[in-house]
């Protein structure tokens, strides 16, 4: 507890001396306070007030997404106290929570419980939006059950990104940034009118890193990234009461991320310079090692994106009716490169593989993977100042993807597994009817076959998925007075899944090796299911005053059903897994003044059928398979505000206070399991909150603009707690803080700037995630210290 409020203090402190270098300035240079700036938003799909929409929203704005210096979301979502990133070995597999609930799953036929959504279309993986994000007008995270507005329903909440629309000034901007480590990012934007009934945009960026971890067996640094994009867009007023927004956009990257460090000994290579500083787990608590930047590595994680999309938005005047239609086409490919063994020195050795960590195993995989997906909506809004505000829409997703799978590991025959393999080769191939052990035997000796951590085997997984969505939904507002409204919703959804999975053995006589399944279990499986759900919204909102309102709702959230179709997928994988769904409940208060914005929210949700990665030992080997894991809750209090303390001084705080938490645990068939109820739920901090200011100091032709963040993450679990009801302690993350700062240098009106940046100020070594098998752990970027500068210019 000490420790936490060390840190508080220390982010007060510094806040303040930063700010205070600028005081005396302030002084000679005061003038009379404007006020804040109105936040605006979409996400009741009408351009409202932050202020005065009845839903809990945390609303990045483009500057703040500028001042953050973040590309992407692993970075701005340390501003949104209420969200947590986790961050998977590959893109695909990354995911967000939002009040302690999100999907993390390897299955390809499974929906995210938080939808992501960019400039109105619905993405069909999180990952696809956080390869690299610019040129953002604003993130909007909408908290809770958001079906009755939104295209997609999700269970958990949106993120909704919007991009910057074409401006008819023509204007352009340069900008560049490069950072300690060899890191880089270029962006440049062109805009301006092209007719009196035209306007264009294209932004193109490119950004490099070596990355922060260095491999030691071939000397190089990993965990970097190599990325670059373009997104043009076309605002046209076709006629009087019809505009059309189109855009297009490529995007490319090549990142050999995410490197699991050795965080903990795992015993498979102990002479290496790459292990770790630490003594294991001593007396139940994990001797982190939180330093650990090493890697011993001799095959690459790597990940390749490509992605390319294309939108066209029309709204239409129907008299005093807008009828807006979204229509959307995106391809996403995603090839994944992963190092599944974790050393340099796996598959050498011509010993058998026992598990006892002598001698280690190799285990190596490549999984390219394509997702194709078109969406429609259409949505038809009732003018304003009636008795009834209403909006109605129709919404069509359909998204298929294709993935083969491929590993190459060690020979395994810990159990005889080779006698096996062998007299099935003999009875498919050789035509010998039920083969004796001895007939086995001399087949062996006289091939000279054998089955050591050398001889390497493998097979491939042929998986296919397709998702068929169709909705209609429907969101109001009854004025009953000036001062009261009643809140409405419904939705109806329509969920169709299909999937196949074959898998191959590619080994000459069909042996097991380390995860990987020999001949005789090769797979053929195909399967679907379809599901209906009729979900509502009812809440009120009273407005105080002029600055104050208070909302209260009540809403159902759903998401649809799945399977868990994953490389080793099993028969027991076959059957569907249900929808899961939950009801959110929410008190909400707002104050908007002309200096000061405060919102605040009081909410429980309640989930059944709760889809998550869940422990199952009934194979004898421990695995965790995508099931209704179970039905849990979270509950909690947030609250954030904006402060224009003086004309130049700019205060700003966000908290989130969560207990999400197991309320019945569903045991896996096979299992005995004991209670898990009242455990948490995994990456679920207890406590999260952020402090920053901005001072701008005004002097004569230039602007010095001082800014400064303070971000703290409680501890949290990595997993689901273990069928006996445990934590291990090497799933338990500790808490950590992140102090930035930066000071911009603005010259001309802001035509000029120069930043010098500062970041994770206390250099404060902390892992985000936890990858498995008892010691891999995931180091992100901002887990060190480092400093960089900005250079823009306008134009």
């Amino acid at each position: 507890m000490n420790n936490k409020k060390n840190k508080l203090s220390l982010a007060i402190v510094s806040a303040l001396a930063i700010t205070s270098i600028a005081m005396p300035t302030l002084a000679e240079e005061s003038k009379k306070n404007e006020g804040l700036e109105t936040i605006t938003v979409t996400s009741q799909k009408r351009v409202e007030r932050v202020s005065e929409i009845p839903i809990a929203v945390s609303v990045l704005s483009s500057d703040q997404i500028d001042s953050s210096f973040s590309s992407s979301f692993e970075g701005l979502q340390n501003l949104v106290p209420s969200v947590s990133f986790k961050k998977g070995t590959t893109s695909r597999n990354s995911a967000i929570t939002i009040r302690g609930i999100g999907t993390i799953s390897f299955s390809v036929a499974a929906e995210p419980s938080v939808s992501t959504v960019v400039d109105g279309v619905v993405l069909g993986r999180s990952g696809q939006a956080f390869t690299d994000l610019y040129d953002l007008e604003r993130i909007e995270v909408l908290r809770g059950p958001q079906g009755t507005l939104f295209g997609k329903n999700a269970s958990a909440g949106v993120v909704n990104i919007t991009t910057k629309r074409p401006s008819g000034a023509t204007e352009g901007m340069v900008e560049a940034t490069l950072f300690q480590g060899n890191e880089y990012k270029i962006k440049g934007k062109l805009q301006g009118e092209i007719n009196d009934s035209a306007a264009a945009s294209i932004v193109v960026t490119k950004s490099g890193y070596d990355g922060n971890l260095y491999n030691v067996y071939n000397n190089e640094n990993v965990n970097g990234y190599d990325k670059q994009g373009f997104r043009a867009m076309l605002d046209l007023e076709v006629s009087s009461d019809t505009k059309a927004l189109f855009i297009f956009e490529s995007a490319e990257s090549n990142d050999d991320c995410c490197a699991d460090v050795e965080g903990l000994p795992s015993g498979r290579n102990p002479d290496s310079k790459a292990a770790p500083n630490s003594n294991g787990i001593v007396d139940g608590v994990a001797d982190f090692d939180l330093d650990q930047r090493l890697v011993d590595h001799d095959f690459e994680s790597r990940t390749i994106d490509n992605t390319t999309a294309f939108s066209v938005q029309i709204d239409k005047e129907l008299g005093d009716y807008t009828l807006t239609s979204i229509t959307a086409y995106r391809e996403w490919e995603n090839t994944e490169y992963r190092e599944g063994d974790f050393t340099s020195i796996a598959g050498d050795s011509t010993d058998l593989v026992t598990f006892d960590n002598t001698p280690p195993f190799q285990l190596h995989d490549v999984g390219p993977q394509t997702w194709r997906q078109f969406s429609q909506e259409v949505r038809i809004a009732s003018p304003l100042g009636e008795a009834v505000d209403w909006q109605a829409g129709a919404f069509f997703w359909k998204m298929d993807s294709e993935r083969n799978f491929t590993r190459d590991a060690s020979c395994q025959n810990n159990g005889g597994q080779l006698n096996d393999a062998i007299s099935n080769y003999l009875m498919t191939t050789q035509g010998v009817d039920a083969p004796t052990d001895t007939e086995v035997s001399d087949f062996i000796s006289a091939e000279g076959i054998t089955c050591n951590a050398n001889d390497i085997v493998s097979a491939t997984a042929y998986m296919r998925t397709e998702f068929v969505n169709w909705a209609l939904f429907g969101d109001g507002k009854y004025h009953v007075s000036d001062d009261f409204r009643l809140l409405f919703g419904a939705r109806y959804t329509n969920d169709e899944i299909d999937f196949t999975h074959t898998r191959i053995s590619n080994d000459q006589y069909g042996r097991r090796g380390v995860g990987v399944r020999p001949a005789t279990e090769n797979t053929d499986f195909a399967g679907g299911t379809d599901n209906t759900n009729t979900s509502f919204k009812l809440g009120a909102q009273y407005d105080i005053n002029d600055e104050s309102m208070v909302y209260t709702t009540w809403s159902q959230g759903y998401k649809g059903p799945g399977f868990n179709v994953f490389y080793n997928m099993a028969e027991s994988d076959t059957a569907p897994i249900a929808e899961e769904t939950n009801d959110a409940y929410e008190i909400g208060y707002k104050y908007a003044s002309s200096n000061f914005v405060f919102n605040a929210a009081i909410f429980k949700t309640e989930i059944e059928g709760f889809q998550a990665n869940n422990f199952d030992n009934s194979s004898g080997v421990t695995l965790t398979r995508l099931t209704n894991a179970g039905n849990v809750s979270t509950q909690g209090i947030e609250a954030d505000f904006v402060w224009q303390a003086s004309d130049n001084l700019t205060i700003s705080g966000g908290l989130a206070k969560v207990d999400a938490e197991i309320d019945e645990f569903f045991c896996p068939v096979g299992e005995s399991c004991t209670d898990r109820s009242g455990l948490d739920v995994p990456f679920s901090p207890d406590l999260k909150y952020s402090l920053a200011t901005e001072y701008v100091t005004e002097l004569e032709g230039m602007n010095i603009i001082w800014n400064a963040s303070y971000v703290y993450t409680d501890e949290q679990v990595a997993t689901l707690p273990s069928n006996i009801g445990e934590f291990g302690p090497e799933v338990q993350l500790p808490d950590y803080a992140l102090l930035n700062a930066s000071v911009a240098f603005s010259f001309n009106d802001d035509k000029y700037r120069f930043t010098l940046i500062g970041k994770n100020l206390t250099d404060e070594q902390f892992f985000t995630s936890y990858s498995g098998d008892g010691f891999r752990y995931q180091v992100p970027r901002d887990a060190d210290r480092y400093f960089g500068v900005q250079f823009r210019s306008n134009f």
